[in-house]
């Protein structure tokens, strides 16, 4: 019986050498003439332990998989004659993958089957409760099926926090000779990878959300925007909708049942503002990705002009769970209006980078600390940013509140798409406003004036507070204008891109303003106060 050893083929795995790594360990076994079965499953979201070799174990001592990490190149050789096939003793062994704290210490949901099994296996993923959710639904009504998606509290995880139910339920009462379901995967923030990790290592998981978010709505065409920088999550979601449609998961009679849904994949155009969603909708029909003024909105007039529903990846990627166990199990999970979990995106200055799925209410200082280990330089962390380029910097005072929507909202803050960036006491604040700014004028699509010229007159005028002298007049007046201008980006911008750019300004300002020369801060509780 041959051996079944898994390495990732997650993209950061790859980029860390993890095809190398395949190709040695097939080499030698051939040249010792071992048997093995190698798989090249999903990463566990442990970046610095990447490269992640397993081996699948059965002994009279140790059941379940082994994992040895990072392993190099150079480091096969040694772990075949340490006989790690066998759960042999090395340095790099962790020992098995389910009791490493870091994994343990999580609550797998949406990402229950990441790592674990073989993305492209329609049998792996049938085996790990696979279209169990799809199946549930097929024998409900579609009003019953939205009903279910309502009551389990599920909102956006895109960043916007809308209730999907509430989508659902629009596009289903809209009456339309053609519905959509687009699925917004151009995951452009700083410091998100959960989109990209569930394309690449769960893919039938997302394709089972869109399928049964058309079967509740009467919609029979979806689409799947993806950032055109992820190349490999392309082509696994190509290969995963072509198996899917081969085995009657979609196109016409899904499993049997008068429901049919055809799903494709579009490639993004490369452009921040494309996610948001009605200049992706722009973008899909083949026009230049500019923000459409609302109303009328997507659900009533969307794709084409038709009722869409529209979600990010881990919004519809939950929706199996829920169908399969239930919206009393989703909603049992989490803190007050944030039900179920979040995928977190650690990244930035940190020790253990990498993703954590964690049921709303944990704190910042517990993911930075507990799962995170503190820098990676050693040195005390200053400022951490949640939410994205467009999300305020959190100084430590506001660590302890719980890890969801309208906690951090009462402050001023957003958690977004779940990204965090951590800086430590080396960051120097003004530079990071100053770059949040830049980063608007480049990717704005210029629709707006307030983001459009806002944007470029708020580099000059950070540039402008920063080089003034302590003792000068213009100090106090450069900061009043920089005040002033992300007031009005805030309130008359058309998108989230010029209304939400002012929240890395303003809280940079208010919590750090020795690094703009300043010498008090602004008394205002809320991060995002003018």
């Amino acid at each position: 019986m041959s051996i079944r050893i898994y390495v990732p083929a997650d993209s950061a795995a790859i980029a860390l050498g993890a095809d190398e790594v395949a190709q040695a360990i097939l080499a030698q076994a051939q040249q010792r003439g071992i048997e093995i079965d190698l798989i090249r499953n999903g990463s566990r979201g442990m970046f610095w332990l990447e490269p992640l070799v397993e081996v699948e174990t059965a002994t009279e001592t140790t059941t379940g998989r082994i994992a040895y990490g990072p392993v190099q190149v150079e480091d096969v050789s040694v772990l075949f004659d340490a006989n790690f096939l066998r759960g042999g003793a090395h340095t790099l062994s962790l020992g098995l993958t389910e009791a490493i704290p870091y994994l343990q210490k999580q609550e797998r949901v949406c990402f229950a089957r990441m790592g674990v099994i073989d993305p492209l296996s329609l049998s792996d993923y049938e085996a790990h409760q696979g279209f169990a959710g799809l199946r549930r639904c097929l024998s409900m009504s579609p009003t019953e099926v939205v009903q279910e998606v309502l009551d389990s509290g599920l909102r956006g995880r895109g960043g916007a926090a809308f209730p999907t139910g509430i989508k659902w339920k629009t596009v289903a009462a809209a009456q339309a000779p053609q519905k959509y379901i687009v699925c917004n995967a151009d995951e452009g923030d700083s410091g998100t990878y959960s989109d990209r990790m569930t394309m690449e290592g769960d893919p039938y998981m997302l394709i089972e959300g869109m399928t049964i978010a058309a079967i509740a709505t009467g919609a029979t065409q979806g689409y799947i925007y993806i950032r055109s920088e992820y190349p490999r999550a392309i082509e696994v979601m190509q290969a995963a909708i072509a198996n899917a449609t081969k085995a009657g998961y979609l196109g016409d009679r899904i499993v049997g049942s008068s429901y049919s849904f055809h799903l494709q994949v579009r490639k993004a155009a490369g452009s921040y503002v494309c996610g948001e969603e009605t200049a992706m909708l722009e973008s899909i029909e083949g026009k230049r990705g500019v923000v459409r003024a609302k109303p009328p909105i997507p659900a009533m007039q969307g794709l084409f002009g038709a009722p869409t529903v529209i979600n990010n990846v881990i919004s519809f990627a939950s929706v199996p769970r829920i169908l399969e166990r239930g919206a009393a199990y989703y909603k049992n999970m989490g803190l007050g209006r944030s039900t179920g979990t979040l995928p977190i995106q650690l990244t930035g200055n940190i020790r253990y980078g990498g993703l954590i799925e964690k049921a709303f209410g944990v704190t910042l200082r517990e993911l930075l600390f507990d799962f995170g280990g503190g820098s990676a330089s050693g040195r005390p962390i200053k400022a951490v940013q949640v939410g994205g380029p467009l999300g305020s910097y959190v100084p430590e005072q506001y660590w302890d509140l719980p890890f969801d929507y309208e906690a951090y909202a009462a402050v001023g803050a957003t958690l977004g798409h779940g990204g965090i960036v951590v800086h430590d006491d080396t960051a120097d604040l003004s530079k990071l406003a100053r770059y949040a700014m830049e980063f608007c004028a480049i990717e704005s699509c210029g629709k707006c004036t307030p983001c459009r010229i806002g944007s470029t007159r708020g580099v000059e005028v950070i540039e402008r507070l920063v080089q003034a002298n302590a003792d000068s007049s213009l100090k106090p007046a450069q900061e009043k204008l920089l005040r002033d201008l992300c007031h009005t980006m805030q309130y008359g911008s058309l998108c989230a891109l010029g209304s939400m750019t002012p929240n890395p300004v303003i809280s940079a300002l208010n919590y750090y303003p020795q690094d703009f020369g300043l010498t008090a801060a602004n008394p205002a509780s809320d991060l995002s106060k003018a």
